[in-house]
């Protein structure tokens, strides 16, 4: 039995999983946090005895083993000891985005979950008032910052951490610690993790101490870390896949995750990103689509500054190591052996400038979140610093594959985690071979609980242990897993054949740099439409160059033929027209006014597109693409359309 095994066996549950990192590891760093300009570093043996007497101190204040307490935090240092402290003492911990609407979706989960307590950051700490936490089970809001003194119902982080290391110093007390701590068990409930809820109530995904000890395991059996390794989470803490990946599996292997700094506005966050990516130097980083694509736009802009000599030399050496590359698997294999001496060149003239603006030491990006586009996997590879995309569901806490630099396929989502089943399900349940398309369905100690308070919604997505994911996809004959989409996402045509839409949306977005946003329909229709938000940046840029002003009426039409001509290489004829069958291309599309944003609840709290919140704002627009007279692009509807939302940009 190989020690990874032995760990699977017996690291049953987190607080098993985290006494074993500590004991293996207790003088290395496990977090560090920015502090008045300066980060700081605790080892694990540091945040564990933290971590232990916050948890007897929540003991202290009348918690007891299963109760809920909720979690409204940044990720930071502090966010990790209440999590592992309520795992101490037997409480779950249902972590809340930040990005949550305080009188609604906060209300609804604090309610739902029944939480007895809410801890809160200063910066969160003006959603949590007698509005949003009316007709809830709370009894304590827990301030993870201010040093006031105690009043009402509200304490403070610092002095439950006090009050457990004084009731700890009694043995008669610490003894019955260390019994309630052994007596964790397997089973107990870790996590009430909600789903976004974009379309009903939100979800409670229950997920057990076993969930998230055992995925941790998994996922180790694809990805290794070697000594001194370190990310930056740049994901939300409260999210499933930075959660177990991030924090869960880096503690397997001893490394350190530094909290990136939080700003004063969720935009000084965000521009926080590159600068303490420098500071920090990771080793590996977790990422989602929307963050790849934020982080090439930032690559083309830096390139595209030093000057047209510069940006036709990275345009080249792009396309050399796009071929060199291949699909990665056969990777400088072959006559691709011929084009090595230009890869070094081209690290040497372009690629290692933009690798030192990761910090230098970054191997790669493990992706996830939702589906990456396989032009996004082969650029990042060309730079240098290759995205391994994975995949996974909160239900499966929540890897099921991924890619890794020794074993991948672009395109895939890499090889199943060990420890863990799979199958492709046909319509009446019957497993499919290798290459067949169908539903994926996993079993495993990763498979969630169920959904808390919803029996009904539990039966139908976990049977008999296997858990049903609504994806559709297929493996090949290595045993990669393609993903191609959710069933409910699916175009459907008047014949009934189906087909998965995320793929064409993102070639559509990266092949054309003047859409930044597309949702492709159809629902047993005769054709495809399809609905965009165009590139602002974009469109300006090459009006410019042609002395035109997207003020006037000819530059708005330069800007739609521009749209239109990049439409055009998918369609028969265009470079990219054997990418995708011709008849899921959108054969009329319209121009959104607005962008989809979460603002305006057209991408939930991970960036993905809420489908049908974006077709049931724009039923007429959509409806309105079936005419003729639509399938001309350049219409009055695409100008009004256009002017709109570059009126909104200020473009």
């Amino acid at each position: 039995m190989t020690q990874r095994e032995k760990d699977y066996k017996e690291l049953t549950t987190v607080i098993r999983f985290f006494e074993k990192s500590v004991e293996r590891y207790p003088d290395n760093t496990l977090i560090m946090e920015k502090r008045q300009g300066e980060w700081e570093k605790w080892t694990y043996k540091e945040i564990r005895e933290e971590a232990y007497t916050f948890g007897a101190g929540l003991r202290q204040l009348g918690f007891a083993k299963g109760d809920r307490i909720a979690l409204l935090s940044e990720g930071r240092k502090d966010w990790l000891v209440s999590e592992l402290g309520m795992f101490y003492a037997g409480i779950i911990n249902v972590p809340l985005s930040v990005k949550l609407d305080p009188a609604t979706e906060i209300n609804f989960r604090l309610k739902h979950s029944g939480a007895r307590a809410i801890i809160v950051s200063k910066n969160q700490s003006s959603k949590i008032d007698s509005e949003n936490t009316r007709d809830t089970s709370i009894e304590k809001v827990i301030h993870l910052d201010t040093n006031a003194s105690e009043q009402g119902n509200i304490v403070n982080f610092k002095d439950i951490c006090a009050m457990g290391a004084e009731w700890l110093q009694d043995e008669a007390n610490a003894a019955k610690m260390r019994i309630d701590v052994e007596n964790i068990s397997p089973d107990d409930l870790a996590n009430i993790s909600y789903t976004s809820g974009t379309t009903s109530d939100p979800k409670g995904i229950m997920l057990t101490q076993r969930n998230y000890a055992a995925n941790a395991m998994q996922s180790c059996t694809r990805v290794t870390l070697p000594q001194g390794s370190v990310t930056l989470a740049i994901l939300p803490w409260d999210h499933s896949f930075a959660h177990t990946v991030c924090i869960y599996c880096f503690m397997y292997y001893g490394a350190a995750l530094a909290a990136q700094e939080t700003g004063r506005t969720q935009m000084e966050t965000l521009r926080n990103i590159p600068k303490n990516i420098k500071e920090i130097r990771p080793t590996l980083m977790m990422s989602v689509p929307a963050l790849s694509k934020a982080f090439k736009k930032n690559i083309e802009g830096a390139v595209r500054a030093k000057g047209e000599t510069a940006w036709r030399m990275f345009s080249f050496f792009v396309k050399v190591a796009y071929k060199y590359n291949g699909d990665w698997h056969n990777r400088g294999k072959g006559w691709r052996m011929l084009l090595k001496p230009l890869m070094a060149l081209g690290d040497k003239l372009i690629f290692n400038a933009v690798k030192e603006n990761f910090g230098g030491r970054l191997a790669h990006f493990i992706g996830g979140g939702a589906l990456l586009d396989i032009e996004l996997q082969r650029f990042f590879a060309a730079v240098g610093i290759p995205i391994m995309q994975g995949y996974g569901l909160s239900e499966a806490s929540p890897v099921i594959s991924t890619n890794t630099l020794k074993a991948a396929k672009f395109g895939s989502s890499g090889l199943p985690v060990g420890f863990m089943d799979i199958k492709i399900l046909d319509a009446d349940g019957k497993e499919l071979p290798r290459g067949e398309k169908g539903e994926i369905v996993i079993g495993g100690d990763n498979v969630m609980k169920g959904y808390w308070e919803n029996p009904t919604a539990t039966a139908e997505t976990v049977k008999d242990g296997w858990l049903y994911t609504g994806d559709m996809g297929y493996l090949d004959e290595d045993g990669f897993l393609f993903v191609l989409g959710r069933f409910k996402s699916l175009l459907i045509s008047s014949d009934g054949e189906k087909y998965s839409p995320e793929g064409i949306e993102e070639s559509i977005v990266d092949l054309s740099d003047s859409i930044d946003q597309c949702m492709i329909y159809n629902n047993q229709s005769p054709f495809t439409v399809g609905v965009i938000v165009p590139n602002a940046a974009a469109l300006k840029r090459n009006a410019d160059n042609e002395g035109l002003s997207l003020d006037s009426p000819e530059g708005i039409d330069f800007a739609l033929r521009t749209i239109n001509s990049q439409l055009q290489e998918f369609r028969r004829g265009g470079q990219f027209a054997t990418l995708y069958p011709e008849r899921w291309i959108p054969s009329a599309i319209a121009i959104l006014p607005e962008a989809m944003t979460e603002a305006n609840k057209m991408l939930n709290s991970s960036m993905k597109m809420v489908r049908g919140r974006v077709t049931d704002t724009y039923a007429d627009t959509i409806n309105n693409l079936f005419k003729a007279e639509m399938k001309n692009f350049i219409n009055d509807s695409n100008r009004t359309a256009l002017k709109r939302f570059l009126n909104s940009k200020a473009v």
